[in-house]
């Protein structure tokens, strides 16, 4: 069944207002005030990612973010230990499992999904007991699909990261070669998140997104949450936080184009 735009969840990634703070070790911009300008602008949940390094958002952003926002806290995380036992604590509602990688200047790519690996499987059973959903962010493949449900992980979050970087080579060069190579990404993107309707898992999808490319996301099958981050910050800078979800909102309640 499809997913109609108005239960499209937007979840806002505030990672970049933590990054200008870190730039001078000061205190503003403040994450927890913009999450709550986020709210008001339509975010349904906010999403940080606490990096091993602690380069942008720190144990204390979540904490309070933890206990200010009225919508749910999605915690970005890697497969690492110490972040594993502090989200224990935390309590975050919702936690995505990623890959990260310390000289990256963002996620790369998806999550590489074994079903035979106990730090996983004991990651998302541990996160589960505390009654935390937990999803993986992944390659749209419908094996790694097949393995996350294995797992037993609740969603999974379609990493559109390529399909991003497809759209915009064919909106600026729109050569032959360039629309076969969009159209390949999307292919994936459809099958997946038809997959997903197939199997039962929630399907979220993320990375790369913007004003511009997200109505052509809408028509995906079973899609459930986008999460949005570096081009809302990017716009706030120019309209204000509040606005800027409310514009992306706006662009998610008018649907697919036809």
């Amino acid at each position: 069944m499809d997913t109609p735009a108005s239960m499209i969840e937007l979840g806002v990634n505030i990672d970049h207002v933590a990054t200008v703070r870190q730039a001078r070790l000061t205190d503003e911009p403040d994450p927890t005030r913009i999450a709550v300008l986020a709210e008001m602008g339509g975010a349904d949940s906010i999403t940080v990612h606490l990096r091993e390094d602690r380069r942008h958002i720190q144990d204390r952003d979540v904490r309070l973010l933890r206990e200010s926002i009225r919508g749910r806290l999605n915690l970005e995380m890697a497969l690492d230990e110490g972040v594993l036992a502090f989200a224990l604590e935390v309590k975050p509602q919702q936690v995505c499992l990623v890959p990260e990688r310390r000289e990256e200047l963002t996620t790369e790519g998806g999550l590489a999904v074994d079903s035979e690996n106990p730090v996983l499987k004991d990651c998302i059973a541990a996160l589960q007991q505390q009654g935390t959903i937990v999803s993986l962010f992944i390659e749209p493949s419908t094996d790694v699909i097949d393995t996350s449900c294995a797992l037993g992980a609740d969603a999974v979050e379609l990493h559109t990261g390529a399909w991003a970087e497809a759209w915009a080579k064919a909106h600026n060069c729109p050569s032959a070669e360039n629309q076969r190579a969009l159209h390949q990404q999307l292919q994936r993107l459809e099958v997946a998140a038809q997959h997903c309707a197939q199997k039962g898992i929630r399907c979220h999808a993320g990375h790369g997104i913007t004003y511009q490319n997200v109505r052509e996301l809408l028509h995906l099958t079973a899609l459930r949450e986008l999460n949005v981050g570096h081009t809302i910050v990017s716009h706030a800078l120019f309209v204000g936080m509040e606005r800027a979800v409310k514009e992306m909102r706006d662009l998610i309640l008018a649907g697919p184009i036809d």
